[in-house]
């Protein structure tokens, strides 16, 4: 682990604590922190069972010496604990797979885009350019959510792209801090070259998942650009949100995306820039082109307690 933050004795404490908790203590923890882990802290922390902690100045050669000759035996292996959900995301893998290999998935073809087999989960989609704040919103959302539903549970398909040659990040997850809940199942998926925001296997993940048992499902596409229609095509979702930051460019530009005609709610985060005024009034005065019930709410998602937040997610409670 690299850690360069400050914070690093409890941060490798906790990563160890969970690793002994889940029965995985054949896993081992090593790490560095440029000029922030003291040799006074790497000694806390190899009481605490770290491993070694290496200094500014160790070359790579040394680094790869040490875990050749620490871990380069044969492991035993060992009995995984079986967790909740680990089955629908065997599932969810199965599907995946199959859509990589050009065999789509036939457990799923006869309840694609059947609301009534949605039951009661209600699917609300998340588009919106990169850099919006979508993954920092839907974050604190979810914190509301457990909050108000102590049984609840919800799940949520984050989308990342797929750079050619060299497979997608899937980085998401690391944001969003409430979705290491246990009433939470995350699932990050590539666009593997899908054009849109979504995966070419979201629709039937989706299905797997509206039988799963939760309440909501939130998808989450990639930055999209002004063409795209994430939703409007596949018709999976019954809301959609699209999230923008103030900084969209000149009044013109607005006419030229099209999820500002098709959303239900358009949101403008980060709206404690300077521009959050004006870009309200132009997003507004946008919307009433369309003629339609469309609302429009400003939030500043990386604010604790955010009234714009809690706005939105009264809207979608109500919708739902």
């Amino acid at each position: 682990i690299s850690s360069y933050n400050g914070g690093h004795i409890e941060f490798f404490a906790e990563v160890i604590t969970l690793l002994r908790k889940r029965g995985a203590n054949d896993i081992k923890v090593f790490g560095g922190g440029g000029g922030t882990i003291t040799h006074e802290d790497a000694t806390t922390m190899k009481r605490k069972g770290v491993d070694n902690i290496f200094f500014a100045g160790t070359s790579l050669s040394e680094m790869t010496d040490y875990v050749r000759k620490h871990y380069g035996k044969p492991r035993v292996k060992r009995l995984r604990a079986k967790f909740p959900d680990q089955d629908l995301a065997h599932q969810l893998t199965a599907i995946e797979d199959a859509y990589a290999r050009g065999k789509r998935s036939t457990r799923n073809r006869k309840i694609e885009n059947r609301k009534s087999k949605l039951e009661n989960t209600r699917v609300i989609g998340f588009t919106g350019p990169g850099g919006a704040g979508k993954t920092t919103l839907i974050d604190e959302l979810v914190l509301r959510f457990l909050n108000q539903n102590p049984k609840g549970r919800i799940a949520i398909l984050s989308h990342d792209p797929s750079v050619i040659g060299e497979g997608a990040l899937l980085g998401d997850r690391a944001t969003m801090i409430n979705s290491q809940n246990d009433r939470v199942f995350m699932r990050s998926m590539a666009t593997r070259g899908q054009a849109g925001g979504l995966s070419p296997a979201t629709r039937d993940c989706l299905a797997l998942l509206a039988r799963s048992g939760f309440d909501y499902v939130i998808i989450e596409t990639v930055g999209t650009g002004q063409e795209a229609m994430p939703f409007q095509k596949n018709g999976i979702v019954d809301s959609t949100v699209l999230v923008m930051n103030p900084d969209y460019g000149s009044r013109l530009q607005l006419q030229k995306i099209v999820m500002l005609d098709l959303a239900d709610t358009v949101v403008v985060n980060k709206s404690d820039l300077q521009r959050a005024r004006t870009a309200h009034t132009e997003i507004e005065q946008r919307l009433e082109q369309n003629r339609r019930n469309q609302r429009l709410i400003d939030t500043v998602a990386k604010r604790h307690r955010d009234p714009g937040v809690d706005q939105l997610f009264d809207l979608i409670s109500e919708r739902g």
